[in-house]
């Protein structure tokens, strides 16, 4: 069984080990959702990842909700990533854009008043993140089958853009209850059109939008993440596992590179498990390489490659601690805790202040 230190072939894309960077939202962008000299010094921190997978990026204006955090919709933010990609390369990293469209949890706030759009007309649970504090969510536009080309046009020129910034790859997320995850689910899908209904219905736009997404990145420089297990967000499917498998074989049919996907740990981090884990069954249909993210350490990471679940392991808020995570695991190093009050703000602290493992025991 290989290590998570062996290298691994992932479409186009030569990781150099199977211990992927996974997406965390930081906050650490402009107002006007452009990078920062601050995100090249945190990613090239991490290059030693075996790929990086970014912080959420919104496609649009109408799909990005969250305050600092980047877009790649336009010219500006296209050359505040270059520099970005280039830290990372320039280390020896691999580096992959994660493209976002946040659906119903995109507050009014950020559409100049107008309502965010969903499969449909519902309204998302707690409260939204915005620049004058938390605020409840709005309720959602169900958006017509008519928009859906625009909006699939919206994931085009965001991978047009990404790779123009010289992105290794691009993954759509479409997990933890953004557009595609409310399309998805029948919690929040009450669709009675195509794209509604049967799971092969509710399955339509994520397919639509990775071959949207493969026709410009190609299908080996394409990833999708998945949330199959447990609500979120107020997102959740009163049968999953038909449905989880059903995505992953859509996924496998288009050929898309890799599946990372978030299930809740036994620690339950983020999210409930109210199911027995969806991803063992998704891998059998899916011929790509899975990437499991589920609040592993290093010891259980490699217990999940030993056990055939997984290609690779995604490491998450592991990664915002321990820049050096790979030497920390090939060490059996203790790792750093990541402080939360920090995960948003904006400044460096708690973000490129967290010491490596070399720099820890010069200390």
């Amino acid at each position: 069984m290989p290590s998570l230190l062996d290298p691994i072939r992932v479409g186009a894309i030569d990781a150099k080990n199977r211990i992927w960077m996974a997406p965390l939202t930081r906050g650490r962008s402009t107002r006007e959702h452009v990078p920062t000299p601050l995100m090249v010094e945190y990613y090239a921190q991490r290059a030693t990842a075996g790929v990086i997978i970014t912080e959420a990026t919104g496609i649009s204006q109408e799909g990005l909700g969250w305050p600092f955090a980047p877009g790649i919709w336009n010219d500006a933010q296209v050359e505040a990533w270059k520099p970005v990609v280039k830290a990372v390369h320039d280390r020896g990293g691999r580096i992959v854009c994660q493209i976002w469209h946040m659906g119903r949890l995109v507050h009014p706030d950020f559409l100049d008043g107008a309502p965010p759009i969903s499969a449909s007309a519902t309204t998302a649970p707690d409260a939204a993140h915005t620049y004058q504090g938390k605020k409840p969510y709005a309720e959602a536009r169900a958006l017509p089958a008519e928009e859906i080309p625009r909006l699939l046009e919206d994931y085009r020129r965001a991978t047009r853009n990404a790779m123009a910034a010289g992105f290794d790859g691009v993954q759509i997320h479409a997990a933890n209850g953004y557009l595609i995850d409310e399309f998805l689910r029948d919690g929040t899908n009450h669709r009675t059109d195509a794209y509604g209904g049967s799971i092969e219905n509710r399955v339509r736009l994520l397919r639509e939008v990775t071959e949207a997404v493969a026709e410009i990145a190609g299908k080996d420089r394409t990833g999708v993440r998945l949330s199959p297990n447990g609500e979120i967000q107020g997102t959740n499917d009163a049968n999953p596992e038909p449905l989880f498998v059903a995505a992953a074989k859509a996924l496998s049919d288009v050929g898309i590179a890799f599946l990372e996907m978030r299930e809740p740990g036994p620690n339950g981090t983020f999210g409930k498990a109210d199911h027995p884990p969806i991803a063992p069954a998704m891998k059998r249909v899916f011929a790509g390489t899975m990437i499991l993210n589920a609040d592993y350490d290093g010891r259980s990471g490699q217990a999940a490659l030993d056990a055939g679940a997984a290609d690779a392991i995604a490491y998450g808020r592991t990664f915002i601690a321990n820049p050096d995570l790979p030497a920390r695991i090939a060490a059996d190093a203790p790792l750093q805790k990541d402080e939360a009050a920090t995960w948003y703000s904006q400044g460096p602290e708690g973000y490129v202040d967290y010491p490596t493992l070399h720099a820890a025991k010069a200390a």
